[in-house]
């Protein structure tokens, strides 16, 4: 343990090519704020960081949201039976089984906090600061995100998951978990703020998997998720823009690397 503790001061001069720990700069109480911003733990241009991130990513889901109002139009014209009751009941009792759910809780708020601030607020600046170029770090920092997601083989082997079906939809986790962490890297990197990865990550986890296509929607939900994606790449780095989520981007100090798309 003494060893491991002395070896994580000097890991990253070895693999990052870090200054050594004598010659970093060590900030003063006052500077917390200096220090926060460094991971992007910031409460300016909050509003822009939480909603434009959310409404891009929404566009994504929009066969999904198809596909659930098809759903809702059905239940509540199924009969005469005062279907807006009905309606409201089974929402009021999913959200009060979800509020109850530990696993809900985990899946949906502590799990996208916690893995944001690690795998983006903490390793994409280090990265940066190792001299490892943006693009470098959407694409492979990923990876590790990825495999920090093994552990759902051993949660469905106790469920009894047949171990070829299990590796099969661990597997398909593990692309989508990439193709996410690709975008919220690039969410981290092009705000400096790590609240717009966080609520692009609850909001997927709460979506679950877009919807591209169902047969009970006559295609539309295909058109839809089609016109969504389509939006969103178009959308993509006008959205994301360094300018709307930061006051001057010129010159800067950041490490989490915004400026270095301007």
């Amino acid at each position: 343990m003494a060893v491991s503790y002395v070896a994580v001061l000097y890991a990253p001069t070895a693999l990052l090519r870090l200054p050594p720990p004598t010659s970093l700069h060590v900030w003063s109480i006052g500077d917390s704020s200096v220090v926060l911003a460094v991971f992007g733990i910031r409460r300016d241009h909050l509003l822009q960081a939480v909603a434009i991130p959310l409404l891009l990513t929404s566009l994504v889901y929009a066969g999904s949201f198809v596909a659930r109002l098809w759903l809702l139009a059905n239940s509540c014209g199924g009969g005469y039976e005062e279907p807006e009751i009905g309606w409201a009941q089974r929402l009021a009792h999913r959200i009060r089984a979800s509020v109850g759910d530990v696993m809900v809780w985990r899946n949906c708020v502590v799990a996208p906090i916690t893995e944001e601030l690690v795998f983006r607020a903490c390793m994409v600046p280090l990265l940066l600061c190792g001299g490892f170029k943006i693009y470098n770090i959407i694409f492979l920092s990923p990876v590790f995100f990825s495999l920090a997601h093994l552990n759902h083989l051993f949660e469905l082997h106790q469920q009894g998951r047949n171990f070829t079906r299990s590796l099969l939809i661990v597997g398909v986790q593990l692309g989508y978990t990439v193709i996410f962490g690709w975008y919220a890297v690039f969410l981290f990197t092009r705000t400096g703020n790590i609240v717009s990865p966080i609520v692009a990550h609850i909001f997927c986890n709460i979506m679950g998997l877009p919807v591209f296509s169902s047969p009970q929607k006559r295609g539309v939900a295909s058109v839809a998720f089609l016109a969504g994606s389509l939006s969103f790449f178009w959308l993509l780095f006008p959205a994301t823009s360094p300018k709307l989520y930061n006051s001057r981007i010129d010159q800067c100090s950041c490490w989490h690397g915004y400026c270095r798309w301007s």
